[in-house]
């Protein structure tokens, strides 16, 4: 093989698989790309058997061919340069030239055999979201995946299509058991997606899904085979989903009686920024009181001292006192667009739950904890 090729568009490519690639594995052929020349194209795939992304540009293809590149290697040697294109030649022995026009570069390789083969499952129906939303229901959800290995059944966000008032809805669930995050959107034609009891992405895939979603434009995504699929101009991104089940989260979700009480968005994150200053791993509680139009936070380490703030709320309902993890709200205030907040909520036992109006289909739950 062997290619002339815009440096500029090479680097894009190749830094969209910098969070695949496997840094430390069993299979150093997972830490490769592989490049596959063609026509005027070259292929740029990565994976880690999980996750699978390809990526189509033009290229001077001057001998068509395969060959694999240390994905971390290629990567900096494409960040040091500044010339505007790069000539990739295959040698004997698995030996591969890069020259810049200045630098040059004799790097080792793998066959390209050994790179696992992941084939775009065939006749998939996909359905058109914009980047912006897909951007914004991945935001609302993905910081409540759990981060334990042990929770396994949470490690992923729970997406389904089930039906509101009369209207076909793309929904998106997250926990950690200790907090949970849920966004509904309307979509069309969601009526084709193989969506009928719910499927789990894992937060790897998310999160590059979100990445693929994130330059605006249109994402075109599909499940089938126990994969997810998403395509955005030439490129194409598969996923393995989760093969768990997900709680039944509609056992914590309630409606209370009472009217929420509002509060501004700005004044809350910057209280409970504060009340995190002082915790640790074995004190990071804030105890929240409701009373008197206030909402008195404290929060109290025995080896550090305290932290106190109140804040002007309109409320006359019984005194409610609950215990939470400033991080929890901390994570769902960042994730929200509102400037002032509804918080529903109805005794120091059940969890306190966060909306907002610019925050359309969005509910926030985070359940209390000892003090």
């Amino acid at each position: 093989m062997e290619i002339r090729i815009n440096r500029d568009e090479l680097l894009k490519s190749v830094s969209k698989v910098q969070s695949i690639i496997e840094k430390k594995s069993n299979m150093p052929v997972l830490s490769t790309i592989l490049f596959t020349a063609d026509g005027s194209t070259v292929r740029i795939s990565a994976t880690d058997l999980e996750l699978g992304f390809q990526e189509t540009i033009n290229a001077q293809v001057l001998e068509e061919g395969s060959i694999t590149l240390s994905g971390r290697k290629i990567f900096e040697i494409l960040k040091e340069t500044r010339s505007e294109e790069f000539h990739i030649k295959e040698k004997e022995n698995n030996w591969i030239f890069i020259s810049d026009g200045v630098a040059r570069f004799n790097l080792a390789s793998i066959p390209p055999e050994e790179f696992p083969a992941f084939m775009e499952p065939e006749d998939v129906t996909m359905i058109a979201i914009k980047g912006e939303t897909l951007v914004n229901m991945i935001n609302k959800t993905i910081y409540a995946v759990t981060v334990e290995e042990a929770g396994f059944k949470l490690s992923g966000v729970m997406t389904e299509k089930i039906t509101i008032d009369e209207k076909d809805v793309l929904r998106m669930v997250a926990t950690d058991g200790h907090r949970l995050s849920l966004i509904d959107k309307p979509f069309s034609n969601l009526e084709s997606l193989e969506l009928s009891d719910g499927v789990m992405i894992p937060k790897k895939g998310m999160s590059e899904l979100n990445k693929m979603a994130a330059d605006g434009g249109t994402v075109e995504i599909g499940f089938k085979e126990k994969n997810c699929v998403a395509k955005k101009g030439n490129a194409f991104l598969m996923m393995r989903l989760l093969e768990t089940n997900f709680p039944d989260y509609n056992a914590v979700m309630f409606k209370n009686e009472n009217d929420p009480v509002d509060i501004s968005k700005a004044a809350l994150l910057e209280a409970m920024r504060k009340m995190l200053i002082l915790s640790n791993e074995r004190y990071r509680a804030v105890k929240i009181t409701l009373e008197n139009n206030v909402m008195d936070l404290v929060s109290t380490n025995p080896d550090l001292g305290e932290a106190q703030e109140k804040i002007e709320i309109k409320y006359n309902g019984e005194c409610v006192e609950a215990g939470f993890n400033p991080k929890y709200f901390i994570d769902t205030l960042q994730s929200m667009q509102s400037e002032t907040i509804h918080l529903d909520f109805t005794d120091s036992s059940k969890p306190f739950v966060l909306t907002g109006e610019a925050d359309e289909g969005f509910v926030g739950l985070i359940m209390p904890m000892r003090v």
